[in-house]
């Protein structure tokens, strides 16, 4: 498993090979080389790689995994819009442990689905107070966000915490998004532009947060908040609540800046679609807008694996800050 020193002394490396480009072992080392020029971008011992992540297609060859393997270097191969089609962690197998933990826990048990919670409401908060904005929805999305914090702590119904969970969201994304002509958050409706644009910063998030997951060996199928549902990776959709607020940002800047537009949609039967050829530009916010994070990401996962190993309380389990 992944210690400290590890998190201190290694990186996690993420390399773009959306572009022509080749990755090879040479002399320990890993190059990565452009196809056609055959010129090496980078090179770095496995030593200091703590996860390789590749975005786009390439070859995984027989040394690249054996030197993987011999340092303990998580391999995740993703799409363009980070869903993994290869991962490969040989820390991660043997964890029967943590799964055996999973299984166990009661479904009365919500201290974690509240931290987790209060953790995204926090982080809603926070992006409200930084628009600086006074007018009525914001003041009542602050009000509402701020009392829901104050109550979620003690309250033991799961019901509850699902309307507590449904009230923040609502008025978060009315204040948050009035700009843009926002009606209602209708997850995978396609009913609109903003709302697309969410689904797809929000798959891009739900499959970077679902590879983090994997190294340490969890079942991602079994929750805390979200409860077990047929192919739903029920604990992805927990373990990125706090995490959304990176997407909801993401996507209300670039609509500022007119890099998100409605006319990058065409409408077919009353659905909103993303036209083909600026599918890369809309991946590219996103992933760029994540990147930055990818440490603090890791760190919340290893926090919050060793909080669960731990039967830790609520204060034990990880916090993540948007303004950090």
């Amino acid at each position: 498993m992944f210690t400290s020193k590890d998190v201190q002394y290694r990186t996690i490396f993420v390399i773009n090979c959306i572009k022509e480009r080749n990755l090879r072992v040479s002399n320990g080392e890993l190059l990565l080389e452009e196809t056609e020029e055959k010129k090496t971008l980078t090179k770095m011992p496995f030593q200091k790689i703590l996860a390789l992540f590749v975005i786009g297609h390439i070859s995984v060859t027989t040394p690249l995994i054996e030197k993987c393997k011999k340092f303990n270097v998580a391999l995740i191969v993703v799409k363009p819009n980070l869903r993994p089609v290869f991962y490969w962690a040989d820390s991660a197998e043997a964890n029967f442990l943590l799964r055996q933990k999973q299984y166990q826990l009661e479904k009365t048990d919500l201290h974690i689905a509240k931290a987790l919670l209060s953790n995204k409401i926090h982080n809603q908060l926070t992006l409200l107070n930084k628009t600086r904005r006074t007018d009525e929805l914001t003041q009542r999305a602050i009000h509402v966000c701020t009392e829901c914090l104050q109550i979620i702590p003690a309250e033991e119904e799961y019901q509850a915490l699902m309307g507590y969970e449904g009230l923040s969201s609502k008025a978060f994304f009315t204040a948050y998004f009035q700009d843009l002509q926002w009606k209602a958050r209708c997850p995978r409706a396609k009913c609109d532009a903003i709302n697309v644009t969410l689904d797809i910063g929000y798959t891009i998030l739900f499959n970077f947060i679902e590879c983090f997951l994997r190294m340490f060996g969890f079942d991602l199928y079994a929750g805390v908040f979200h409860r077990l549902w047929f192919k739903r990776k029920s604990l992805v959709c927990d373990v990125m609540e706090p995490f959304r607020c990176i997407i909801d940002r993401a996507t209300r800047t670039a609509y500022h800046r007119k890099q998100f537009s409605e006319k990058d949609f065409t409408v077919e039967k009353g659905e909103y679609r993303l036209k083909r050829e600026l599918s890369q530009d809309y991946y590219k916010v996103f992933v760029e807008a994540l990147m930055p994070h990818k440490m603090n990401i890791f760190l919340f996962v290893q926090a919050y694996y060793r909080a669960f190993m731990r039967n830790a309380p609520i204060q034990g389990y990880p916090l993540f800050n948007i303004s950090s």
